[in-house]
């Protein structure tokens, strides 16, 4: 017979609790890239538009699984977006920032 969840967390400890919370807040804070684009409003054609790029070139952008950081900050930035990256340990978090863009100048 299934269990109900709230029954298996009422039986969790408290650090297992709060293992599994934070599990769940990064699964759904996570997103796909195409969902974001589509998140903030804007369309493949839209986005090409401000990369400078054909849309064509966006749609095969949005469906990779691995590109470059640079990549990644150029879709961000062009839809008015700044890219951050951190590192999260189970005891500390560290903010990469060698791989923000040089400064104008």
């Amino acid at each position: 017979m299934a269990k109900k969840w709230t029954d298996l967390k009422a039986a969790m400890s408290p650090e297992t609790r709060a293992r599994a919370d934070h599990k769940t807040e990064v699964i759904l804070g996570a997103m796909a890239l195409r969902e974001l684009v589509r998140d903030r409003g804007f369309t493949q054609e839209r986005l090409a538009e401000e990369l400078q790029l054909a849309q064509g070139n966006v749609s095969r952008m949005l469906r990779r699984t691995d590109m470059h950081v640079s990549t990644l900050r150029e879709i961000v930035e062009a839809m008015g977006g700044s890219l951050e990256i951190t590192a999260r340990f189970p005891d500390a978090e560290y903010r990469i920032d060698q791989l923000a863009p040089a400064p104008a100048g």
